[in-house]
């Protein structure tokens, strides 16, 4: 583990030390242009002022919606200038969805960029401020204002608001996979301390990191903009995800850092200059969210680089578990690594009792840094905890002896065919474990003799077209009858949600059609 970081109250606690310390040192870099610590700062406590005298109060809501662009970090900061939470809204969301995060929030002020990937936002900015009874809306990014975006007002002198560890600092909207998104609040104490613990973790100081995630996503806010604001290190911030583009700044930003979702890394490692590039400068790879191939793993294994998973959520913020320095390709394919020290984890049955290693149990934590509530939400915030006060991830996992925990699947995700409970996850894993299969998919589908049946939808490698009956086959060989899907569906590609993940409520729509 790297030197111990200092663990301050807020984000804009690590702006002010860097830019004491190291003014000068790069701190963003977004389409060419690079702003030192001083300069951020600088933006920060003007836009903070423009905020001000826009009405903006400790306590009060404001809603940003813009690609991973400086206004971005700018507003975030400027927020926790003043004491106001800050709300990311996503670009690529349709109305409905920005209607449901600003009719739940109900933030005092919008922020937005004019347009993005062709899309006009003026519009929607008019009638969510309309419906929702939004006091300003005011454009940010390069574009000039519109009928519905006004030109922020000029700063005004304001006063820092002394925020404590356990204020709210964010609400961040779960991804909606298994319901209507809910709004989990975010503390100050939980983004320092996520921030911190990864960027001592990963081991490279000052880091210089690319960012393409959702603005809204807490992998953007705390592991890629916190560790890195946490270390003093550059963030790259770029609009919208290319392959091609990330292997091009590696080499010419010297970028360190390469942390997101496997799907992204895998699109990385197929681009045709990926061998040739000058990558010397990477000293980690991490992911979470779902394993990475082992193919993948060992592609990134020759680069020499420190590889990394990691496991954790919205609610937690902070990573549950991290792989060991020395984990194998194959704990880094198959678990999650092992338990942060810091928090407090266990396995439990449907009875919240804790099982033994070795044994299937939901992942429960207990630590001072989880999320404080769902926004207005009492009952849905008492129901995500245990009796005994455990946060109840939803997650089943498994304990080896070894202390890696390797991850089943979701308790909601569960199928529950013929008597027995089936996890998804077990059968993507072991499809996805033949050479001609990319991705897959499993859902369950009603059925009237089994009460449900499992559904298998399956990416082909390039070039492949797997036959479904030799699918089955080959599930009969690694698996108990009762997990075999019914049906195997092979597709061009499935369907995502906005943060890479598998949308499966799309998939089981399909399956019941």
């Amino acid at each position: 583990m790297t030197s111990a970081l200092p663990r301050l109250t807020s984000f804009t606690d690590y702006l002010d030390l860097y830019a004491r310390a190291r003014p000068d040192a790069d701190a963003v870099w977004h389409a060419g242009t690079l702003l030192s610590y001083r300069a951020l700062a600088e933006q920060v406590d003007a836009m903070a002022g423009s905020l001000a005298a826009a009405g903006l109060r400790a306590g009060d809501r404001v809603a940003v919606l813009s690609t991973p662009r400086p206004e971005y970090l700018v507003t975030l900061l400027a927020a926790f200038r003043l004491g106001a939470v800050w709300v990311g809204l996503n670009p690529k969301y349709t109305y409905r969805e920005l209607a449901h995060v600003v009719a739940d929030s109900r933030p005092r002020l919008i922020l937005s960029i004019a347009r993005a990937e062709g899309r006009e936002f003026d519009a929607d900015i008019a009638r969510l401020a309309s419906e929702f009874a939004v006091e300003g809306r005011y454009v940010i990014g390069d574009d000039g204002p519109t009928p519905a975006l006004h030109r922020l007002p000029a700063p005004v002198p304001f006063v820092r608001h002394p925020v404590a560890p356990g204020d709210a600092a964010t609400i961040v909207y779960t991804s909606g996979s298994s319901g209507t998104p809910k709004g989990a609040v975010l503390s100050h104490r939980g983004l320092v301390y996520a921030s911190v613990v990864e960027a001592e973790m990963n081991e490279v100081p000052h880091p210089r990191v690319p960012c393409n995630l959702p603005i809204n996503h807490v992998a953007c806010i705390a592991d890629l903009t916190g560790t890195t604001l946490a270390a003093g290190g550059m963030l790259a911030l770029l609009d919208s995800f290319d392959p091609a583009e990330i292997l091009e700044l590696i080499e010419r930003l010297r970028l360190t850092n390469l942390m997101s979702v496997p799907t992204v890394l895998q699109l990385i490692v197929m681009q045709p200059d990926f061998d040739w590039r000058d990558l010397s400068s990477l000293r980690l790879v991490a992911w979470g969210g779902a394993p990475l191939p082992i193919e993948v793993i060992r592609v990134y294994r020759r680069l020499g680089v420190q590889l990394m998973t990691v496991y954790g959520m919205t609610e937690t913020i902070a990573s549950i578990t991290f792989t060991a320095r020395d984990a194998s390709d194959e704990v880094l394919a198959e678990t999650v690594g092992h338990f942060d020290p810091g928090m407090q984890v266990r396995l439990a049955d449907e009875q919240d009792r804790a099982v033994a290693v070795g044994e299937q149990g939901e992942v429960q934590v207990r630590h001072e840094g989880l999320f404080l509530e769902y926004f207005g939400r009492p009952d849905a915030t008492a129901a995500a905890y245990s009796a005994d006060g455990w946060f109840k991830t939803g997650d089943v996992g498994v304990l080896r002896p070894d202390g890696n925990l390797r991850l089943v699947g979701r308790r909601s995700d569960m199928i529950k065919s013929g008597g027995y409970n089936v996890y998804p996850r077990e059968i993507e894993l072991c499809l996805e474990s033949r050479s001609d299969v990319t991705l897959a998919a499993v859902i369950g589908r009603p059925d009237e003799k089994f009460g449900e049946v499992a559904v298998a939808y399956v990416v082909p490698q390039p070039g492949t077209r797997p036959d479904p009956e030799c699918l089955k086959a080959f599930c009969r060989d690694h698996l108990a009858n009762y997990k075999v899907p019914k049906d195997f569906v092979i597709v061009d590609e499935l369907p995502l949600l906005p943060v890479g993940k598998v949308d499966k409520q799309e998939l089981r729509r399909r399956a019941r059609a």
